[in-house]
């Protein structure tokens, strides 16, 4: 029996089995009684670790004490409100969301293919994939069928340039020439994690841009020679059938000049955010730190930063297109992108009181606390340890397809424990984002599979799952090696993940006198 049928029915049967799986935000509340549950045992057989802080002895607490249900019920609303993802995304989607609707990064999109040489459109593709990362998901609605219909037009097999989108839209996860509203979102997941060792440590949102612009250097050849040595020969010559999908409309007058007109006032912010740096007195340079922490207020200013990039083109456009004509439709814009955001508002409410249960706890840094104690003894490598995390990310693609919900799970056990270690928030959090850019393309759990299979039905009806996680599978086994690959160099030449951001983590001196050694 080949191959290819093995690997169909192993997946048809881990789809089968994802199939049974709740929602994320169930999951989050199984993890709950579980972390209850796993709390009063603790507690009652007397677990323990040295507090690396203070070097007394940390406890494991019930949740169900008096204190602890005191303080869930008490203090709900600030649980939430301080969950620190949630300002982050909200505010960045409130402008991203307006530029979506008023269809400015439709039109980008079109106006970026409508001059590409054909042998250039598989890589122009999988490039504006990793940068549709910017516009949340607007890229598997919006790039995915404008690809395949990009490659028609050009003669070339429609499904293999909705592949090459797809594995450029996912690959952003990791791979991004630019940082934006994924980077607050997974960066900010780390720094609840990381002060349950070290209080002080504050979310660097561009900690992982050295890291994702590398990313896309590696994730960009390699997804083209999967796409035109791969799967281009696997589907064959495109022999467009009766019925063919008419091809995406170029760009209006209209379009265009409201284009222009939206990258003016999209310049216009970034103009006026290197003056609020470089110019005399610029308030978002800190004079009074040393080396790169003077950048440390631009850095934190970034989330608003994007709002208002967003904000600008998106109303521009909009009122070059006569799509905005009063205030009213403007805050009807901003109010239907805060609509969508919903679902992601109830996964934080999950997220934020399983990270703070944990904490309270104290499960989480007693569980770093040994773990590090047991990876320090195995001597591995940190490439190894930090190679290792990738494919524990990996595998849990095939049961979870969300990146904030795993993240928000994984991180308060990994990022503390990795911190006693040496390692910093930021190196553990680009581990984990590169395992979660590769399987999740071929996993049918992923939340998008299932418009992207339709995508293809379109230029081939009868295309089915088997045919797009084989498709799929040639770039994930590929940007899985790479990132692998990637990984354990960076950390091996501890190069700077970012602006501030080294690989290594330097604790305040009363933490590192009790670091395991």
């Amino acid at each position: 029996m080949s191959r290819k049928p093995i690997v169909h029915r192993a997946l048809d049967a881990v789809e089968r089995l994802g199939d049974r799986l709740p929602d994320p935000v169930f999951i989050f509340a199984w993890i709950i009684g579980a972390l209850v549950i796993a709390s009063v045992i603790c507690a009652l057989l007397g677990v323990s670790a040295v507090n690396p802080v203070d070097g007394e002895v940390l406890r494991a607490q019930s949740l169900l004490a008096p204190d602890n249900v005191r303080t869930l019920l008490v203090e709900m609303p600030r649980t939430l409100t301080a969950f620190a993802p949630l300002g982050y995304v909200l505010l960045i989607m409130l402008g991203a969301g307006i530029a979506e609707r008023v269809g400015l990064l439709s039109a980008a999109i079109r106006a970026m293919m409508s001059r590409t040489p054909r042998r250039l459109v598989a890589p122009v593709i999988i490039l504006i994939g990793l940068l549709s990362n910017h516009a949340a998901d607007t890229g598997f609605v919006i790039l995915l069928p404008l690809a395949g219909a990009a490659f028609a037009a050009v003669g070339r097999h429609p499904i293999a340039g909705i592949a090459a989108a797809f594995a450029g839209v996912v690959g952003s996860f990791a791979g991004n020439p630019l940082p934006g509203q994924f980077d607050a979102l997974i960066l900010g997941l780390s720094e609840p994690a990381a002060r349950l060792i070290d209080e002080t440590w504050r979310a660097n949102l561009v900690g992982n841009w050295f890291f994702t612009a590398a990313g896309a250097l590696v994730f960009v050849p390699v997804a083209w020679w999967v796409t035109v040595n791969v799967v281009e020969p696997r589907l064959g010559p495109w022999v467009p059938p009766e019925g063919q999908p008419a091809q995406d409309a170029p760009l209006t007058d209209a379009e265009r000049r409201a284009l222009a007109g939206a990258g003016l006032a999209i310049l216009a912010v970034v103009l006026t955010w290197a003056a609020l740096v470089l110019a005399p007195g610029a308030p978002l340079l800190d004079r009074a730190a040393e080396g790169p922490g003077r950048w440390t207020p631009f850095f934190r200013s970034l989330v608003a930063g994007f709002f208002v990039l967003f904000l600008a083109g998106g109303v521009t456009y909009g009122l070059m297109t006569r799509q905005i004509r009063s205030d009213r439709d403007l805050v009807r814009l901003a109010s239907e992108s805060m609509a969508a955001m919903a679902p992601y508002i109830v996964l934080a409410f999950a997220a934020a009181h399983f990270i703070a249960m944990f904490s309270w706890s104290n499960l989480g840094v007693i569980i770093a606390i040994h773990g590090a104690e047991a990876i320090r003894s195995t001597g591995l490598p940190i490439p190894i340890l930090l190679m290792a995390i990738v494919l524990l990310t990996a595998g849990l693609d095939m049961l979870i397809g969300s990146a904030s919900a795993k993240w928000a799970a994984l991180a308060p056990v990994l990022v503390p424990m990795l911190m006693l270690l040496g390692i910093s928030p930021e190196m553990t959090t680009a581990a984990y984002r590169m395992g979660d850019s590769s399987v999740n393309m071929a996993s049918p759990l992923m939340p998008y599979f299932g418009l992207v299979l339709g995508f293809c039905q379109r230029w081939r009806p009868g295309f089915g799952v088997g045919g797009l996680i084989s498709a799929m599978l040639p770039y994930s086994a590929a940007m899985m090696c790479a990132g692998m690959l990637l990984v354990g160099l960076w950390s091996a030449l501890e190069a700077p993940l970012g602006p501030a951001a080294s690989v290594h983590y330097s604790p305040p001196d009363a933490i590192s006198a009790s670091m395991p050694r």
